[in-house]
This record gives C-alpha cells, structure tokens and sequence, in this order.
C-alpha cells in the first residue's frame, strides 16, 4: 500500500538585494600599505574574492543582464549589461592592470581584436610605421586594413625602426619585442625618444612578468594573451593597457569596445584570472628551460644557429638584458643544418615536444613554420619552438634523440 504523496508547490519569493551588493569588497590589495611584487599581485589575483560567499577565489558569473528595483534603478549601477559590465572581466582586467603598472586595461576576444582596435582608431589618410617580420597574422591585417583606410603604412626592419621614426611623421608606431618568429628585439625606450607618434608595443613573448613597455615609453601595451598570460592552451583573449587612459586614442578604444562589443566572455575571463595566478612561476620556468635549451642547442653540430635574446651572440642581447627582467621568454626559434627534409625529420622524431602552432603554454610546441608561411620568406629549416615547464632534462634528451637523425 503507497503512503501518502508528497506535493511541492512553488512559491514565488520576492528579490532581496543580497546586503554585500552595493558595498566595496575590501581585498589585501586595498588594505597593502605598500605596493606588491608580481608574484604576490598574481597569486592573490590582484585581490579577488567572492563577498557573498565569502570564497578565496571569484566567483562566475555568466549573466548577461542585470536587475533593477522596482523604481528601476539598477541594483548594482556598474552592471546594465554584459556586452561591457561583468565582474569576471573587470578582476581579470585588474590582474593586468597591477602587473603593467598601468592607468587602465580593457581585455578582448582574441590578440587580433586587440590589434585591430587599436588601429582602428586612425583616421583614412593617417600614417603608420609597423616593425616587419613580425606575427604574420598582424602583418596581414595590417596591410590590407591600410589599403581600405588610404593609411600610408611603412614597414621597417627591426633595426631600421629608429631611421625611419625620425624619417617619417607617422601617427603610429607598431613594434614586437621580442618578435615571433625571429626574435629579435626593439629598445622601447629609443623609439619613444624619437618619435612623437603613439608607441603600441606587442610584448606577447616577454608577458608582463618579464618586460613592461609602459616604464621603457610606450603608450600602450598589448598581448595576446591566449599565450603566456594563460599559459594552458585553452583560453583565447587579447589584451591592451596604457600609461594614460586620458588620452583620445585610448578613450576612442574604450567607446569602440564597447560600442562594437569586442568583449570577452565571463568563462574566459574567469579562466584566465585562474591561470594568472601561476603566471610568474610559469614564466620563471619556461625562461629558464628555453635559456637551457638554448645553450644546448646553439652548440649542437646539426644546428646551425639558435634565435634567442638570451644568448649573448644574439644582435639583441644588450637591449633585451636592458628592458627584460628574470629571463628571456620561452620562445626560440632553431635552423637545422641541412634542407627542408631535415627539418622536417627532426620535428618528425621529437616526442615531447608537441607538433602545433601557439606558444607561451605549459607544455613545448615545436612548428615548422615554412610549411604554415611559405610565402613570408620564412627559411625552410626553420624550427620555432615554445619551451613549457617539463623537466629540463627529458627536454634535452628529447631534441638529443632528434638529431641523431641521419642528415642527408
């Protein structure tokens, strides 16, 4: 015989605004009677938390739109809606802003939305000078955005940016450093002493751990952040952080982002705060693993040279010792002696480093980068490697085993 059945009627309780709501949340960031170190500004995530649970760690919020009392007043002023109000994006964004020293930071979908927002504030007619065999990605956008925009673009090699700075009345200045995939690096510093235009510095290799370009003259800082920042191969973003956030072009990128709605999610977001945490332990790492590797490898007799900042041969050794701080990066790129076949034979044979295009993550990636542009001049023996935390010696062994590879 069946007892009897319990029925569960809904009932509709009214919106109580949690009492936290409208009050600052009070972080070890606010009550620091000195500024921290970035290692401190990570791990704490610039002073994070979730006041309602009271959680060491933030909490996601996926909403897309906000509430309003019954005057219809919002419940949080800061929060109408999601295109560019959401806590996840702010915390991740104030992460940066510690870690840049910056005045301001707004994150974004990807490292090409970023790019892109920058230039799009240039009006047609404009002047731009942009560093060459830089990511090629940018280096396409860029050219045929100016073609669109009747921007007359200049685009010097890294050592003939300064000539053609005090050459050309440009609006803007684009410079990577250290640039991807040649390495090779640009004294900030200089540029921004002989020119007058507004000095975009794409430093996605060093992170903000190891170089920050506002200090060195830049107006603006950018990262793909995918890379790095995030360091596990799962998030994209792009990020950009100025010295002055009163100045046109970044109060007309700020209007655009938000307007235009180049926003990154609050998942994103919330992943990336997550993985900023370990970012300068990851940094040290992968530095110290690529400047190991490095070694190694520029004096193995089938390399025939290794691209590095790090190594004291390299062009730009003295300016990347001069602006980059605690290493030199986990990017390298290696030419193999021989032909393509070669090249192609040792990436073929290397077991931990895996074959795929990124960099900056916790695991190694090798890529030959002819085979993905062919038609940048890239040398067919060209290997370019992201170096991960691994155990430094099973990363040896693993390119040792590589390049016993017959030559032919």
């Amino acid at each position: 015989m069946r007892g009897p059945q319990c029925v569960i009627v809904p009932v509709a309780l009214p919106y109580v605004a949690h009492p936290l709501a409208s009050r600052p949340v009070v972080t070890p960031q606010r009550r620091m009677s000195k500024p921290h170190k970035p290692a401190t500004i990570a791990a704490h995530a610039a002073g994070a938390l979730d006041p309602q649970s009271g959680g060491v760690v933030p909490a996601l919020q996926p909403s897309t739109t906000y509430l309003r009392d019954e005057n219809y007043a919002l419940i949080r002023p800061d929060n109408i809606y999601s295109r560019d109000n959401s806590d996840n994006l702010r915390q991740a964004e104030k992460v940066l802003q510690a870690l840049e020293n910056a005045d301001d930071t707004l994150l974004f979908p990807s490292g090409m939305a970023a790019i892109a927002a920058v230039f799009r504030t240039l009006p047609n007619g404009a002047v731009a000078i942009v560093q060459s065999g830089i990511y090629w990605g940018t280096t396409q956008w860029v050219r045929d955005f100016c073609t669109r925009r009747q921007i007359t673009l200049h685009e010097v090699d890294a050592d003939a940016l300064q000539t053609a700075c005090q050459t050309h009345r440009a609006d803007l200045v684009f410079v990577e450093t250290p640039s991807n995939p040649w390495l090779k690096t640009v004294d900030i510093q200089r540029i921004a002493d002989v020119s007058d235009a507004i000095l975009i510095v794409d430093a996605t290799a060093a992170t903000p751990i190891l170089m920050r370009p506002l200090a060195h003259g830049a107006d603006i800082v950018m990262h793909s952040a995918t890379k790095g920042i995030n360091g596990h191969s799962d998030v994209l973003a792009g990020v950009l952080s100025t010295r002055d956030k009163q100045t046109e072009i970044w109060q007309a990128i700020t209007l655009d982002r938000k307007t235009a709605g180049a926003i990154l999610g609050p998942f994103e977001a919330w992943l990336l705060t997550r993985a900023m945490r370990t970012l300068p332990l990851r940094v040290e790492r992968m530095s110290q693993n690529a400047q190991t590797l490095a070694e190694y490898l520029v004096a193995h007799p089938r390399i025939d040279d290794v691209l590095y900042p790090g190594l004291p041969q390299n062009s730009g050794h003295k300016t990347a010792q001069k602006q980059m701080h605690g290493g030199f990066g986990s990017l390298l790129s290696v030419l193999v002696k021989g032909g393509r076949a070669d090249a192609l034979r040792v990436i073929g044979k290397l077991e931990l480093f895996l074959r795929a295009t990124s960099l900056g993550s916790v695991e190694s990636l090798v890529e030959h980068r002819h085979t993905i542009e062919p038609h940048t001049g890239i040398p067919e023996t060209l290997l370019r490697v992201s170096v991960g935390i691994e155990d430094i010696d099973d990363l040896i062994a693993d390119w040792a085993q590589a390049l016993e590879t017959e030559m032919h």
